[in-house]
């Protein structure tokens, strides 16, 4: 082979690593920030818990406990008034391992926080939604990408693809 093929081997070489390079990173989604205080999903408005704590829930394996649901004020009346969510929307799950005694069912550790934030255009391929899980321990940690949240998520195309409704 001579130099110059040598040349225009390695130039198209490079430029093909390049170009997968750029597209790798492209079709990276950025993760979901975790609200700074005062900004913390707690300090948002509580619409609703549940308490999966039989394997008669399809949830139970991955979501038993007690399941409190935030949204920022952004999603609030989207939420309330039954209406598509628009972008800057959040909601936030915190999920806690319970424990029962003496007839009452109370919280323990906190499991993990799961946030959804809407931006339609970033994240169209699921729904409009991104999703990001943090758990308490890195070993809780099972969400290896946002399709296997929204694969959930995904039947409620009705609700913009969300499961809790707010209860008054």
């Amino acid at each position: 082979m001579t130099s110059r093929a040598k040349i225009l081997l390695m130039a198209f070489v490079g430029a093909a690593v390049s170009l997968g390079t750029l597209v790798a990173q492209a079709q990276k989604k950025p993760g979901i920030a975790y609200p700074a205080y005062p900004n913390d999903p707690r300090r948002w408005r509580h619409v609703k818990s549940a308490v999966v704590f039989s394997k008669e829930s399809k949830l139970y394996d991955r979501f038993a406990g007690l399941h409190n649901v935030y949204v920022n004020d952004i999603a609030w009346p989207a939420m309330k008034n039954r209406k598509p969510y628009p972008d800057g929307s959040m909601l936030a799950l915190e999920l806690y391992d319970i424990s029962t005694r003496q007839g009452m069912v109370e919280p323990r550790a906190r499991k993990a926080v799961f946030l959804m934030k809407k931006n339609a255009k970033l994240y169209a391929d699921t729904g409009g939604w991104g999703f990001q899980m943090y758990p308490e321990t890195p070993a809780a940690g099972y969400m290896k990408d946002m399709k296997e949240c929204f694969s959930c998520h995904q039947k409620q195309k009705d609700t913009d693809y969300i499961l809790s409704t707010y209860m008054e």
